[in-house]
C-alpha cells in the first residue's frame, strides 16, 4: 500500500475486499474471510466482514468500528411512518442495544451490521421464530405471547403499521440514515450522553475492580502529566506569569487526527474582531494523511439574548464579507430552501462565500455516496441535484437578490458590517430573548447565578457547629 493511500475508502469506490483463510466454527475446515474498511457517509469508518464455508456452507457477516469509542454515547430513536422509513441505512455496533417501544422488545448488544431498518426488524422476527417449535411444547403460553410479538413485527413491513426504534450505543459508533440531511429530521431524534461507569466498564475503558489506592496513584500520575503539558503547552511569546497567554501567541497541543486518528498538532489562537468580540481558532493539520480542518469558538462571556443577522445578498462584495459562524449557530437561505440548524459545520471564520462553498462540500462528502447509490430513488437523487443547483446559482451570483439569516442563540456569531461603525443598509441584527427550550439545549436553565456566597456561608457555619459539637463530645 503506497504511503498516502487512505486505509478508509467511501462506499462505491472499486477498492476489493481483502480475503483471508480462516478456520470454520461449523465443520472444522477452512473458509474464506472477507475484509473491507470503508467510511459511511456523515458517519465515520467501519470494517465489513463476511465469512463463508465452502464445504459445509456457513455464511455470516459482522460490522466493527474501525474508529476510536466516541466521547459520549448516543441514542437515535427513529419513528418508522412510511416505506421510505424502512429503507433508512442502519449501522448497529456490538455495543449497540435495540429497542421496539410499543412491544416493549429489547434486542440485547451482540454482533454489529450494516443493513437497514427493515432488516432489523426482519432480524428480530427470525430470531424469535427459531426457536417457537421448542416453547410449544414446553410452555404454550410464552409462545402464544411470543407468536403475537412475531405477527406485529410482520405488520411493521408488510402492512406499513407505524413503530418506533431505538438504537442505544453508549461507544457511540452507532448510526441511523438522516433523510433530510443536512436538515433536522423531524422523526429521527439524536441524543448524546455521558457514559455510566458500568458503561465504561463494559466498554473496558475502566476496570471494575478500581480501589482507593489505584485512584490515587491515577490521580498523582494525572497530576504529573497535567505539568508536563503545562511546560509543554506555551511555545509563542514568554510572558512574566506563565498562566498568562499573550495576545500573539499560537498554542500548541497533541492530538489525534479526526480522519485516520494518527498523532498530529492542534494550534489555537486568540484574536479580536473588530466591532465584535474575542474569538479562538483552532486548526489542525495530519502530516500523516493531509486531512486539514479548522474550528472557531467564542473567546467571551454567555450573552443574555440571543441575536439574528439578516443579510440581503445584492452582489458580489456581499460575498465576500466576513463571516463567523459559532457552533451554537444556524444559518438559512430561505429562496433555496437552505436550512442549518444549530451545530452544523462547528464553528467556522471565513467569507460569506466560502462558507456556502462548504456547505456545498459537505453536501457532496457525506451525502453525495447515498444519493449517487443503490439504496437511493431516483426522486431523491434529482431532488438532491437540483438543491445543489440552486446553491451553486447563489455562489456563482445567478441568485439575486437573496437572503441570508444568522441565528444565534448566544450571540456569538458576526457578519461583517462594510459600513462600520455606521449601519448596513443591507443588514439588521435583531437581539431577542431566549425561550426556555434553548436555554435548556444549552445547558443554561441549570445554573444558578445568585446565592453562592450565602449558601457557602451557611455551609461553613453548619460545618463549625458540628467540629464544635464533636470536640465538646470528646472534652466531657
Amino acid at each position: 500500500m503506497a504511503e498516502n493511500e487512505p486505509l478508509y475508502v467511501d462506499i462505491g469506490d472499486s477498492s476489493k475486499p481483502a480475503e483471508i483463510e480462516s478456520y470454520c466454527m461449523s465443520c472444522g475446515e477452512n473458509g474464506t474471510t472477507r475484509i473491507l474498511l470503508t467510511k459511511v457517509p456523515h458517519f465515520r469508518e467501519i470494517i465489513l466482514m463476511a465469512f463463508e464455508c465452502p464445504h459445509c456452507g456457513l455464511k455470516n457477516n459482522e460490522v466493527r468500528s474501525g474508529g476510536a469509542i466516541a466521547e459520549k454515547g448516543v441514542r437515535f430513536e427513529c419513528k418508522v411512518e412510511t416505506a421510505a422509513d424502512l429503507d433508512r441505512q442502519l449501522v448497529k455496533s456490538d455495543s449497540a442495544l435495540i429497542v421496539f417501544k410499543e412491544l416493549d422488545l429489547e434486542i440485547p448488544a451482540k454482533n454489529g451490521s450494516l443493513t437497514t431498518v427493515e432488516g432489523i426488524v426482519s432480524h428480530a422476527r427470525e430470531d424469535l421464530a427459531a426457536q417457537q417449535p421448542v416453547r410449544k411444547a414446553m410452555d404454550p403460553a410464552v409462545y402464544a405471547r411470543i407468536e403475537e410479538i412475531i405477527d406485529t413485527l410482520r405488520s411493521y413491513v408488510e402492512d406499513g403499521r407505524p413503530f418506533t426504534i431505538v438504537v442505544d450505543d453508549p461507544a457511540g459508533n452507532s448510526y441511523i440514515e438522516n433523510l433530510k440531511f443536512p436538515a433536522d429530521d423531524p422523526q429521527l431524534l439524536i441524543t448524546h450522553y455521558e457514559r455510566s461507569k458500568q458503561d465504561n466498564i463494559n466498554l473496558a475503558l475502566a476496570a471494575a475492580d478500581d480501589d482507593d489506592g489505584a485512584n490515587n496513584d491515577d490521580d498523582n500520575a494525572k497530576e504529573e502529566g497535567d505539568k508536563e503539558k503545562e511546560a509543554k503547552l506555551h511555545t509563542g511569546t514568554k510572558t512574566q506569569d506563565a498562566d498568562v497567554v499573550a495576545p500573539d501567541e499560537v498554542i500548541t497541543f497533541p492530538a489525534n487526527c479526526s480522519s485516520c486518528n494518527a498523532p498530529s498538532e492542534t494550534r489555537m489562537h486568540m484574536i479580536s474582531i473588530p466591532h465584535f468580540k474575542n474569538v479562538i481558532i483552532m486548526s489542525t493539520a495530519c502530516d500523516h494523511c493531509g486531512y486539514k480542518s479548522n474550528e472557531v469558538k467564542s473567546g467571551g462571556a454567555i450573552s443574555e439574548r440571543g441575536r439574528r443577522i439578516t443579510l440581503k445578498l445584492e452582489d458580489a462584495e456581499d460575498l465576500s464579507r466576513d463571516i463567523l459562524k459559532s457552533e451554537t449557530c444556524g444559518l438559512q437561505i430561505p429562496e433555496i430552501d437552505l436550512e442549518l440548524h444549530s451545530g452544523t459545520l462547528g464553528g467556522r471564520f471565513t467569507t460569506v462565500e466560502g462558507i456556502l462553498t462548504q456547505v456545498k462540500n459537505e453536501l457532496n462528502l457525506n451525502a453525495g455516496p447515498f444519493m449517487a447509490g443503490d439504496s437511493s430513488t431516483g426522486d431523491r437523487r434529482e431532488k438532491f441535484k437540483g438543491f445543489l443547483g440552486r446553491l451553486d446559482d447563489v455562489i456563482e451570483g445567478r441568485i439575486r437578490p437573496c437572503t441570508l439569516i444568522l441565528d444565534d442563540p448566544l450571540a456569538n456569531s458576526h457578519l461583517q458590517n462594510l459600513y462600520a461603525p455606521d449601519p448596513d443598509p443591507n443588514m439588521t441584527i435583531e437581539d431577542y430573548d431566549r425561550t426556555w427550550d434553548q436555554n435548556e439545549d444549552l445547558g443554561l436553565n441549570d445554573v444558578v447565578l445568585e446565592g453562592y456566597e450565602e449558601a457557602e456561608q451557611a455551609k461553613q457555619k453548619k460545618e463549625r457547629e458540628e467540629a464544635d459539637k464533636q470536640n465538646n463530645a470528646e472534652t466531657a
